[in-house]
């Protein structure tokens, strides 16, 4: 089987609509304008995904304050989505991607194996889109714990960077 294409840094976030926790739909090129996080995770309410999830939650102020959404991706249907955001309290929008569509095309829908098992599932990964629609940075191989803060930083520098580059305003 051969590798599946995550975009990279440069490319543009390949687009897309979901439906969400609250039953709508969100497409990812009206969150333009802004910095989004949209990060991948197998399933709602398992250890790892809650953990992910909290910490993202616990920083959603620090978040907001620079100008930066966050959209959580897994395969689990909207009622999922919504019963898991409200039992951690989540501020932030869950997509459901049920037909593992969006997945794939962030490359994102592998082949896993556990115990001598293999099926396909979601692997964590988290794809920073800048405010243009262009992927910022990637993170393939994402370990749960401490997650939101390397991203919070990682919008932090690359917004200053950014900031840097522009040419100042006449006076």
């Amino acid at each position: 089987m051969d590798a599946p294409h995550m975009p990279e840094a440069g490319e543009p976030a390949p687009d897309f609509a979901l439906p969400d926790d609250t039953g709508g739909t969100r497409k990812l090129h009206e969150a333009r304008g802004g910095w989004l996080v949209l990060y991948f995770y197998p399933e709602d309410d398992t250890a790892g995904c809650t953990t992910e999830a909290c910490q993202f939650r616990d920083a959603d102020a620090a978040y907001r304050e620079i100008g930066a959404q966050v959209w959580g991706v897994s395969k689990l249907g909207t009622g999922s989505k919504a019963a898991f955001k409200a039992k951690f309290g989540l501020p932030f929008t869950l997509l459901a991607d049920e037909d593992h569509t969006i997945s794939k095309r962030y490359g994102t829908w592998v082949e896993k194996n556990a115990y001598g098992r293999t099926s396909m599932g979601v692997a964590r990964a988290t794809f920073l889109i800048d405010p243009d629609g262009v992927v910022a940075r990637t993170w393939p191989r994402v370990k749960a714990d401490g997650h939101a803060d390397a991203v919070l930083a990682a919008i932090r520098e690359l917004r200053a960077k950014r900031e840097e580059q522009m040419p100042a305003a006449p006076a």
